[in-house]
């Protein structure tokens, strides 16, 4: 079996949470560095990683893929650092900051004959997942509306100084909303324009905090959004078509049990309660209707078959593009007041 050497750019949150664990249980990748500047923790949860003190030094090692998990504003720079080393990549969300940034990365990954793709877990979760069952089954007949939202609580601002501070596009619509508008992409296909509107709702926030994007389609309301002071959450997912709808609440259990100390795995290990699932409303009647289990892993999975196989991933350079667009737009529209075309 082909062995992907690979190595983390940052062992914060998402290094320990979303990257790591996969990483680590997957046949088909060997974590074998991992960037920290001054602390040792990976070695201790991973005996045997190598620890090394700078993005430039984990360049020098003789790895296959790079994940990029750092501060937003750093991510166009340590990709293109990455490709010119001759890395694969794997950037997280957002990819870049403008449309042109991710064109001219893109083009460099072509060139270089590398794969650079975007972690979008948020595909695999499990609510998303059964969005996706749902109205491939046609059970709700033509979708007519779709709202999605990340709807938080945190009056306070962050402690995480990048995450507050107003450079670049670092907000909650990049940060957040760039999920939802890959999501609903996956579900409908590249929107004609997008409208928005934003705020900064926290007391003393530099950042966008709240965003309101609509994607315009012909015949169908895409709703997106999220929010830092919204304490009493609505739906997940609404979704309804002409034959019935589909409500969730709450959201994919995996962070919340990778948080608490839990361990992903090949078997189910994210399911939901009854208590916990979405209702369907149709001529069937209105009633629970199970919640898929999402995996993360799934997408450690296509990322190793496209490396193996020299075949596009699951998230597309195209989508990858389209998605930092509708992020361009909705700022566009913020300002302008205008739905911009795409």
């Amino acid at each position: 079996m082909k062995i992907i050497k690979t190595g983390l750019a940052a062992f914060g949150l998402s290094g320990r949470i979303f990257h790591a664990p996969f990483l680590h249980l997957h046949e088909g990748f060997e974590l074998s560095a991992i960037v920290e500047r001054t602390k040792n923790l990976a070695q201790t949860l991973y005996p045997g990683i190598k620890t090394v003190r700078s993005f430039e030094a984990l360049l020098d090692e003789s790895i296959d893929l790079v994940i990029i998990n750092t501060p937003d504003p750093t991510h166009y720079d340590f990709c293109r650092m990455a490709l010119e080393a001759g890395k694969h990549v794997v950037v997280e969300k957002p990819f870049v900051f403008s449309s042109e940034q991710a064109r001219e990365l893109i083009a460099l990954a072509q060139r270089r004959q590398r794969l650079l793709t975007v972690y979008q877990n948020r595909r695999f979760d499990g609510d998303f997942l059964t969005v996706q069952d749902i109205v491939r089954n046609g059970y709700l007949g033509r979708v007519v509306e779709f709202q999605s939202a990340f709807q938080r609580y945190r009056p306070q601002l962050s402690p995480i100084a990048w995450k507050e501070q107003s450079q670049g596009h670092v907000g909650i619509t990049y940060n957040l909303c760039s999920h939802l508008s890959d999501q609903a992409l996956v579900l409908f296909g590249k929107p004609e324009g997008v409208w928005a509107r934003m705020d900064r709702q926290r007391a003393g926030s530099q950042i966008d905090d709240y965003c309101d994007m609509r994607l315009i389609y012909p015949h169908l309301q895409v709703s997106l959004r999220a929010g830092m002071l919204i304490r009493e959450p609505g739906p997940r997912f609404a979704v309804h078509g002409t034959a019935g709808s589909y409500v969730k609440y709450g959201l994919d259990p995996q962070e919340g049990i990778l948080r608490a100390g839990g361990h992903p795995s090949r078997t189910v290990w994210s399911q939901e309660s009854e208590a916990e699932w979405g209702i369907l409303h149709t001529d069937a009647g209105r009633n629970p209707y199970p919640t898929v289990p999402g995996n993360y892993l799934s997408y450690y999975d296509d990322l190793y078959q496209a490396l193996c196989e020299g075949r596009s991933p699951y998230v597309t350079p195209e989508e990858m593009i389209t998605d930092v667009r509708m992020l361009e737009a909705a700022f566009e529209s913020a300002q302008s007041g205008r739905i911009v075309p795409l």
